[in-house]
């Protein structure tokens, strides 16, 4: 995933390929799929490049050059014609199982489970038990009410399964929440025109659901994270949060929590307003500090709208040094345990 990662156009195919086999139903499909975008990579350069033997198979694999068959002078110069002739020859079928396998193969790396049932029994295996989690569905946005309505119903079951499995073992209502596994939601997920223009809208229909989920987290004594979004979205966010945060109905229960994208130039500023909020309301609130997604749409969107600047730092560094800590509102320790409190911080379990 290193070698070829997405500063490569290799790294871009094999992404591409995977996310769209992921959407496509059929495998004449696919198979055009692979036919048309699998040639047009030039892995040569990649060889040599990493240490490891996995990596540099793989890529022996993908060319299919002399360490893996002998071929000809003229194929191993032309890797390029060679690798579409062997999409012909071998057919797409066999690309296309390779390809589903190592999806898996990744998709078990990364994703808990495929339901909160499943995802919450693997947490409990082996060296996973050591750590606690927060939940988060993957893909979910809410084009029409519909959608928002199933996502909010997902959002239920999924924090009654958690709580009841923080119960089970041991957990208390009115225990430390950094002690249970959580859940992360998605306030795009909750309302299909979550957009600044619609705020007077989105803060009437979207806040008591959002409330309804904080109480209901509330209830079982485990944290409940908003996600973030992009960054036009950010005040209409903390505008969503200050009205539940502030409702008297969680007054002491120190499980909610946000998520931070420090690549956002707008991050020290959120973080001292959220130690503000958090003074006024008398409790600590949980603070997840990322690097930050939905970088590339970032750019676009403001070379389309023709900013003068960007809303997010453009060079890995930059954004490095916004994770780091350094004074601000919130303590040095808050910082590096992801834990934004007045007045004083608390270091979360592992």
């Amino acid at each position: 995933m290193r070698q070829y990662d997405l500063g490569s156009e290799e790294g871009v195919l094999l992404m591409c390929v995977a996310e769209a086999l992921l959407r496509i139903p059929d495998q004449e499909t696919a198979d055009k799929l692979i036919r048309d975008k699998l040639g047009e990579a030039d892995w040569k350069k990649h060889m040599g490049q990493s240490d490891s033997v996995l990596v540099n198979a793989s890529t022996w694999g993908l060319m299919l050059t002399g360490h893996l068959v002998d071929l000809a002078d003229a194929t191993k110069r032309d890797v390029h014609g060679a690798f579409k002739r062997l999409i012909g020859r071998v057919g797409e079928p066999v690309i296309r199982l390779a390809v589903r396998q190592a999806m898996k193969i990744m998709g078990h790396q990364f994703v808990m489970g495929r339901t909160i049932d499943e995802a919450l029994a693997r947490s409990h295996k082996g060296d996973n038990s050591n750590y606690r989690y927060s939940f988060d569905m993957l893909g979910e946005g809410a084009l029409t009410m519909k959608d928002a309505r199933r996502y909010l119903e997902d959002y239920r079951r999924a924090i009654h399964a958690i709580g009841k499995d923080n119960l089970a073992r041991g957990g208390k209502a009115d225990g430390d929440v950094t002690a249970s596994h959580g859940i992360s939601i998605k306030l795009s997920a909750l309302y299909p025109r979550y957009e600044h223009a619609k705020r007077e809208r989105v803060l009437q229909d979207l806040v008591p659901g959002v409330l309804e989920l904080a109480q209901l987290a509330k209830s079982y004594g485990i944290g409940c994270t908003v996600d973030a979004e992009e960054t036009d979205r950010l005040e209409l966010s903390l505008d969503i949060i200050e009205a539940v945060v502030s409702d008297p109905s969680l007054k002491g229960w120190e499980g909610f929590g946000i998520v931070v994208q420090a690549y956002q130039k707008r991050t020290p500023y959120t973080i001292d307003y959220l130690a503000d909020l958090a003074r006024r309301i008398g409790h600590k609130l949980q603070v997840r500090l990322v690097k930050g997604a939905y970088w590339d749409a970032e750019i676009k969107r403001a070379q389309i709208d023709g900013l003068p600047g960007y809303p997010v730092f453009t060079r890995k560094q930059n954004t490095d040094v916004s994770t780091s800590p350094a004074p601000s509102a919130c303590s040095a320790t808050a910082m590096r345990s992801t834990r934004c409190s007045p007045p004083t911080t608390r270091t979360p379990s592992p």
